[in-house]
């Protein structure tokens, strides 16, 4: 069999089971089989397969047809022109979150140096993203997973900036020793309602513990500005991921508890997906 042949068949297989990217999905498993580019893979249609490799293929377009998503399969996923290890421990970072990365590294750009504290950091993509572009800059990045710590670190060693990064396996409750100029936190905002009308993909592949929010959505936000309250600098900046339609009773909490709203971050559809906010005196 050749490769045309073989990616006919695995797309054919994909879009009976409703995969959208059926085509994309087919060409970007038998790139990872073959260990080749996507555009060498296409260039080169009637090349012949090894049987081996026909196994190992079949085995990752039945993982793909049972909407398992390709960043979990491939183990990487691009973030912030960088790619990061991921494993279905952490969340797959995604577009929103590199928005709010954006609007970081343009505000401390031009600081000599800043300490930086992710809260629930999961592949460590937010911090490392903005320690690889804060070069004088330092951070500490916190996860209750044990598992998810590793993969950081990893993405740490992978992504060069290792020297300049703690990652601690323990909650947002715990005291801590210093204060921060950046505290940064995509933290679990999904209410317990909204999670059973997730996609297939995402509730079924990626970490319950990173998405559930509790009754509103509203519990672990609520944890992380109550423990930045204590933790960050005066005039410091909390940037905060929120979910669909939380701004307003996100920023009200923001400011019962002495924060000043300095920027919303809107998605492609204009849903405000960030929050960055100071902290007053």
């Amino acid at each position: 069999m050749n490769t045309f042949e073989l990616l006919k068949i695995g797309s054919t297989v994909l879009k009976e089971k409703k995969i959208t990217s059926f085509n994309l999905d087919s060409e970007i498993l038998l790139s990872k089989v073959l260990k080749q580019k996507r555009q060498d893979l296409l260039r080169n249609l009637n090349k012949k397969i090894h049987k081996k490799n026909l196994i190992k293929y079949s085995d990752l377009i039945y993982r793909r047809s049972t909407n398992e998503p390709i960043a979990y399969i491939l183990e990487k996923k691009e973030f912030w022109s960088k790619f990061f290890y991921i494993t279905k421990d952490t969340l797959i970072p995604r577009p929103e979150t590199e928005l709010m990365v954006d609007k970081l590294i343009k505000k401390y750009k031009y600081k000599k140096d800043i300490s930086i504290l992710d809260m629930g950091t999961g592949s460590g993509c937010i911090i490392i993203s903005l320690l690889s572009e804060l070069n004088n800059s330092y951070g500490i990045g916190i996860d209750i997973s044990n598992k998810a710590i590793e993969i950081a670190k990893k993405n740490a060693i992978n992504n060069g900036v290792s020297s300049r990064i703690k990652f601690l396996n323990f909650s947002f409750s715990r005291y801590f020793h210093k204060k921060y100029d950046l505290i940064v936190s995509n933290p679990p905002y999904i209410s317990r309602r909204e999670f059973q009308c997730l996609s297939e993909d995402i509730k079924r592949f990626e970490p319950r513990i990173a998405l559930d929010g509790g009754n509103d959505g509203l519990d672990l936000i609520k944890k992380v500005i109550y423990k930045t309250k204590e933790i960050l600098k005066i005039n410091g900046t909390l940037a905060l991921e929120i979910g669909n339609k939380q701004f307003k009773k996100v920023s009200k909490i923001l400011i019962n508890n002495n924060f000043k709203i300095e920027l919303r971050i809107n998605d492609t559809r204009d849903n405000t997906r960030c929050i960055i906010a100071k902290k007053l005196k």
